[in-house]
């Protein structure tokens, strides 16, 4: 069974959303196609990254839990992690947008931009030596600056409430790829490379990775929905 724990995680992470894709009164399953369109464009950048790090020995796979398919040094489930993940992710905004209103959450969205940036600016030029910390760190800066004021997104104080509500979930699907509840990690990573704080298992890094992750297929997502990202202002 050991083999097929990522295999797993994946679907697990996935299957209740993808059937409750079909409920007439979600119906999300009518923009499938819009999904896929954007989790495979934004999941290009991440994926050279991971194959990067990987080359890099900043963060290795365990191969104890994974089939044994590897593709540019990643394991097919590791390519599938960019379909799964990001489908449940953009399943739960779209209900969160479709039953809830939470317009008046998105009059935070310079606060929040601000916060953040901050933080990951601060960052960055602090541990510009630990290549995971720098990177994350930049890569969550540009995404939010291009995001409000040169897209200029209404809908990021709306999209980072359901992101913090989704950290529930983050925990045990990180978690166990990083090492809770097995006897190793599916995920390692070298000590060098990234600050060292950890969320139980979970380096925060990957917290404010996915968050990105996450702003950008929502992004493209609404894009290909045709639907206006403007400040309706």
């Amino acid at each position: 069974m050991k083999p097929f724990t990522y295999l797993l995680i994946n679907f697990l992470t996935v299957i209740i959303c993808f059937i409750a894709s079909f409920d007439k009164r979600i119906q999300f399953n009518k923009y499938f196609g819009s999904f896929v369109k954007s989790a495979i464009l934004v999941s290009i950048p991440f994926i050279v990254w991971d194959i990067w790090f990987t080359a890099r020995g900043v963060w290795w796979f365990n191969s104890k839990y994974t089939i044994g398919l590897s593709i540019a040094g990643l394991p097919i489930e590791e390519f599938l992690f960019f379909i799964c993940i990001p489908f449940s992710c953009v399943f739960t905004y779209f209900c969160f947008d479709k039953f809830i209103n939470m317009n008046w959450v998105d009059t935070f969205n310079n606060i929040i931009v601000f916060v953040i940036v901050t933080a990951c600016v601060v960052i960055a030029l602090l541990h510009f030596d630990k290549i995971y910390t720098f990177l994350t760190a930049v890569t969550t800066t540009l995404t939010l600056i291009y995001l409000r004021f040169i897209a200029h997104v209404s809908w990021i104080g709306k999209a980072s409430t359901v992101f913090f509500i989704l950290m529930l979930f983050f925990f045990p699907v990180n978690g166990a790829l990083t090492g809770t509840g097995l006897e190793s990690a599916v995920v390692n990573y070298n000590p060098d490379d990234f600050l060292g704080i950890r969320m139980l298992t979970i380096p925060i890094e990957d917290a404010f990775y996915g968050y990105t992750h996450f702003l950008l297929v929502v992004y493209f997502f609404k894009i290909f929905q045709n639907e206006p990202c403007e400040i309706k202002e």
